[in-house]
């Protein structure tokens, strides 16, 4: 009745007591001239039921696959963590290495370097295109670095950045 079978026969009776050889697809009971509005209403409901069904289970699943997501990148969370905590320098030959911009600087001046903090980088190939010929400014983010290469050396701290009149 309401399995989704292709190209049947209704079967019921014509007014000539032959069985209708009309062919109808999908849930239901006869062709569409045999059909009770009965018929009609259960084959609506079961139809509007599927959908229903349908929608939920794709919410479910939507649902189910942000859980996933989230859990995963929990993981990842945690296992950068761990692997920055094992790998993270905070001396370098006695000097303090931090992170400057995404980086890894050292510093040798005096006092110790706090996050947010801003010095002078000696220039690079990178920075004379963006910033110009000589030392540019930036910002200490993290404390430590894991970048494991050799590291350059931070030139001074800068001058506070100015005010913007307000």
């Amino acid at each position: 009745m309401f399995d989704e079978v292709h190209h049947r026969p209704c079967g019921r009776p014509t007014k000539s007591g032959a069985p209708c050889r009309a062919q109808f697809s999908g849930p239901g009971f006869a062709c569409k001239l045999h059909t009770t509005d009965h018929e009609k209403a259960l084959v609506e409901a079961y139809q509007q039921g599927m959908e229903t069904g349908r929608t939920k289970e794709r919410e479910w699943r939507q649902r189910t696959e942000a859980a996933k997501v989230e859990h995963l990148e929990r993981q990842i969370r945690t296992l950068r963590e761990e692997l920055d905590a094992k790998n993270r320098r905070f001396d370098v030959d006695g000097d303090q290495a931090v992170t400057v911009d995404g980086y890894g600087y050292r510093w040798r001046g005096p006092g110790r370097l706090d996050v947010g903090d801003r010095v002078l980088l000696p220039e690079n190939f990178v920075s004379a295109l963006r910033h110009g010929s000589g030392p540019f400014p930036g910002i200490v983010i993290e404390l430590g670095t894991t970048y494991t290469g050799t590291l350059s050396r931070i030139i001074s701290r800068a001058p506070a950045a100015p005010r913007q009149p307000g």
